[in-house]
C-alpha cells in the first residue's frame, strides 16, 4: 500500500446550524478559490433552493482547495438528524474529519451521531469550536464537554489527543486559543495536513473505484461521485458496474468523461490516481454503492449500512374533486415513476407498492426528510395526496417494538413545567434537568417517535418561539403504551363552493380557520380547527339573503380573524387518522378521507 501525499480527503460534520457550510465558505475563500471581487452567495455550497429557504443542508456537497501543494477534498454533509444517511455514506469516502460544535451551545444530539459514526471507521478528528466570538460563548467548558463525548463513546487514544481549534466562520479566523482572532484559516489548514492522513491504496492494482453519491447534468446525464479505492482511472477505459448487494450481476460500460474537484467546478482530466475523489460520466445506469472495476478482476467493494427507516406514509393518486386543475403530472404511473427515482440517490428512503395501483407506501427517517421530498415534488408539477405519518413498529419474540427519539430541549425556565406535562402525556420520560446559560434550562427525554408527531407547533405555541428542540433516533424499545389523540377537531366544509365572509363570520366563532375570503372549498375539505374535541361541518360559503329593507349599522363590515395558513410540515403534524394532506404545486389542503358526510357517519359508527 501507497499514500497520495498530495491529496486530504475530510468531511465535516456537526449538528446543525453549528455553522459547518459557513466554515466550508471561509475555507474556500482563504484558499484563493474565488477572486476578491467575486459575487459569492452566502453559504455558497447550499445550491437547492429549498436548503436556501430553509437555511439547511439537505445533500453532502463536493468541493475542494489548494493549500501549500495539497489539494484538500471537502464533503459539506448535512446538520439534520433525519438526513443522518447522508452522513452515514459519505464518511465511507473519507480518511478525517473536522467535527464543528458550536462555542455557546457545545455537543448537541445530533454531534453524538455523527461522531460515533466517525468513530466507528477509526476517523482520526479535528475539533473545531466554531462561534467563539459570540458574547455567551464558553469555548474552554465546550472542550471539555467535547472530551467527556469522546470518552462515552470509547473513543481510542490517539482519538482522544485530537486536536482543538477556536473559530469564527462568519468573521474568517481559526486559532489554536479561544482568544486570539488568529491568522485567517490557516492554522485550521494546519491541523488538517498534520492530522488527517493521506489516503492509501495500490496504484498499479486493478482499479476499484466506491460510487457514493450522484449528479445530473441536462447535458452529460447522469454523473457519479466516487472515490479511487485502487488503481487508476482513465477516460475510454472499459470498466464492469458491480455490487456487493447483487454480485452476480455485471455490467461492462465505458468511461466517457472524468472530472475532478476544483472549488466549486468540475475540472475535467484525463486520468486520476489513488485516493482523489472523481465524478464520471457517460454511465446511465450507476447507482449509488456500485463499484467500477477492471474486467480482469470485478470484485465489488462492501458499502456502509445505511440506518433503517422510522416513519412511513402513503402517497396517493390524487382524487379529490379539484383533482387534474393544478399539476403537470398526476397519474399513479407518474408518481410511482418519480418516487422510484428517488430511490437512486437517497438510500434511507423505502418506497414499496401497496394491493392499491394508486397507493405507495414511502418510509424515511423522519418527518422532515418526507416533508423535503413532498415539497420537491410539488414544485416538480406532481399533484398527489399522502396520509398522516406513522411510525414502524418491529415484533420481537412476540414482543412489539417502537422506535424512540432522544429529545433535548432548551426552554427559558418558565415554560419549564408545561413542557414537562405535554412531553408526559406523550409518553416522554425525563432523562435528566439541568440549568443552562442565559436563563435557559436543558431538557433531555425518551420519548416514542409517535409522540413527537403533531408536537412541534405545539411546543413552539406553548414557549412563544423561544424554545428550542432537537431529536436524534435512539433505537427501538418495548411499546409505551396508548398516546391520546388531537385534542382539538377539525372544521368541515358542508358544501362546495368559493368562501364568503358571511357564511366565515359564524363559522369563526366555533375555532379557528385556515382558509381567506374568496377560498375554493369542497364539501368534505377540512376548513378549520374546531375548538372543541370533534370534528364539525360549516357552511362557509352561506352569503346573506338580499332584502329591500335596510337597518341603521346592519351592513357595517363584517370582521374576520386572519386565517391560520397552515405550511406543509403543520399540516402534515396537523392530519387525523382519518385525514389527508392534498399537495399540488399551487396549493396544500387538508381533506376527510370520506367526503360524503353521510358515508364518515356511517364509518364511526363501526
Amino acid at each position: 500500500m501507497t499514500t497520495n501525499g498530495n491529496i486530504r480527503n475530510v468531511a465535516i460534520i456537526a449538528h446543525v446550524d453549528h455553522g459547518k457550510t459557513t466554515l466550508v465558505d471561509q475555507l474556500l475563500w482563504k484558499s484563493g478559490a474565488f477572486r476578491q471581487n467575486q459575487a459569492v452567495a452566502e453559504r455558497v455550497m447550499d445550491s437547492g433552493d429549498l436548503e436556501r429557504e430553509r437555511g439547511i443542508t439537505i445533500l453532502a456537497k463536493n468541493t475542494s482547495v489548494l493549500y501549500n501543494g495539497t489539494k484538500i477534498n471537502i464533503v459539506d454533509t448535512p446538520g439534520h438528524a433525519d438526513f443522518g444517511g447522508e452522513v452515514e455514506r459519505v464518511l465511507k469516502m473519507v480518511d478525517g474529519v473536522v467535527l464543528v460544535v458550536d462555542a455557546f451551545e457545545g455537543p448537541m444530539p445530533q454531534t453524538k451521531f455523527v461522531l460515533r459514526n466517525a468513530l466507528e471507521l477509526d476517523l482520526p478528528v479535528v475539533c473545531c469550536v466554531n462561534k467563539v466570538d459570540r458574547p455567551e460563548a464558553r469555548p474552554n467548558e465546550v472542550v471539555d464537554e467535547v472530551l467527556e463525548l469522546f470518552m462515552e463513546l470509547d473513543a481510542s487514544e490517539s482519538q482522544l489527543n485530537s486536536p482543538f481549534i477556536f473559530a469564527s466562520a462568519k468573521k474568517g479566523w481559526s486559532s489554536k486559543e479561544p482568544v486570539d482572532e488568529g491568522q485567517g484559516m490557516t492554522p485550521l489548514f494546519n491541523a488538517l495536513l498534520e492530522h488527517i492522513p493521506a489516503p492509501a491504496g495500490e496504484p498499479s492494482a486493478n482499479t476499484q473505484v466506491l460510487i457514493y453519491n450522484l449528479d445530473y447534468s441536462s447535458y452529460l446525464g447522469r454523473i457519479g461521485v466516487g472515490r479511487i479505492i485502487n488503481g487508476t482511472a482513465r477516460v475510454n477505459d472499459t470498466v464492469v458496474i458491480a455490487n456487493i448487494h447483487d454480485p452476480e450481476k455485471l455490467k461492462t460500460v465505458k468511461i466517457s468523461k472524468l472530472y475532478e474537484f476544483s472549488g466549486l467546478d468540475r475540472e475535467e482530466v484525463k486520468e486520476a490516481s489513488v485516493g482523489s475523489i472523481i465524478a464520471i460520466a457517460g454511465i446511465p445506469d450507476i447507482k449509488i454503492g456500485d463499484t467500477l472495476c477492471s474486467p480482469e478482476d470485478p470484485t465489488p467493494l462492501p458499502f456502509s449500512k445505511i440506518s433503517e427507516p422510522t416513519l412511513t406514509m402513503n402517497f396517493m393518486v390524487n382524487d379529490s374533486p379539484f383533482a387534474g386543475q393544478e399539476g403537470k403530472f398526476l397519474t399513479s404511473r407518474q408518481v410511482r415513476e418519480r418516487l422510484y427515482k428517488e430511490l437512486n440517490t437517497d438510500m434511507s428512503l423505502r418506497v414499496e407498492d401497496t394491493e392499491s395501483t394508486e397507493v405507495f407506501k414511502v418510509s424515511g427517517r423522519g418527518e422532515l426528510h418526507l416533508s423535503i421530498l413532498i415539497e420537491t415534488m410539488r414544485r416538480e408539477g406532481y399533484e398527489f395526496q399522502v396520509s398522516k405519518p406513522a411510525v414502524l413498529y418491529k415484533e420481537t419474540d412476540g414482543q412489539l417494538h417502537e422506535p424512540m427519539e432522544m429529545v433535548t430541549i432548551d426552554v427559558p425556565e418558565e415554560f419549564t413545567g408545561t413542557v414537562i406535562q405535554k412531553l408526559g402525556s406523550r409518553r416522554g420520560e425525563l432523562q435528566q434537568m439541568a440549568a443552562s446559560k442565559g436563563g435557559y434550562t436543558r431538557l433531555d427525554f425518551s420519548i416514542p417517535a409517535r409522540g413527537l408527531i403533531g408536537y412541534r407547533s405545539e411546543f413552539l405555541t406553548d414557549t412563544k418561539g423561544n424554545g428550542i428542540m432537537n431529536t436524534l433516533f435512539d433505537g427501538y424499545a418495548d411499546y409505551k403504551g396508548d398516546i391520546p389523540e388531537r385534542p382539538q377537531g377539525s372544521l368541515i366544509s358542508f358544501e362546495t363552493g368559493e368562501a364568503i365572509p358571511y357564511g366565515m363570520y359564524n363559522a369563526q366563532e366555533r375555532g379557528s380557520l385556515f382558509v381567506p375570503p374568496g377560498t375554493k372549498v369542497y364539501a368534505g375539505m377540512v376548513v378549520g380547527r374546531n375548538a372543541r374535541s370533534f370534528d364539525m361541518e360549516v357552511n362557509i360559503c352561506k352569503q346573506k339573503k338580499l332584502t329591500n329593507m335596510r337597518a341603521s349599522g346592519s351592513d357595517d363590515n363584517l370582521r374576520l380573524v386572519p386565517a391560520e395558513i397552515m405550511s406543509l410540515e403543520q399540516c402534515l403534524e396537523f392530519i387525523a387518522e382519518d385525514e389527508l394532506v392534498e399537495v399540488t404545486p399551487i396549493n396544500l389542503r387538508i381533506r376527510k378521507k370520506l367526503l360524503d358526510s353521510t358515508a364518515r357517519a356511517r364509518a364511526n359508527k363501526k
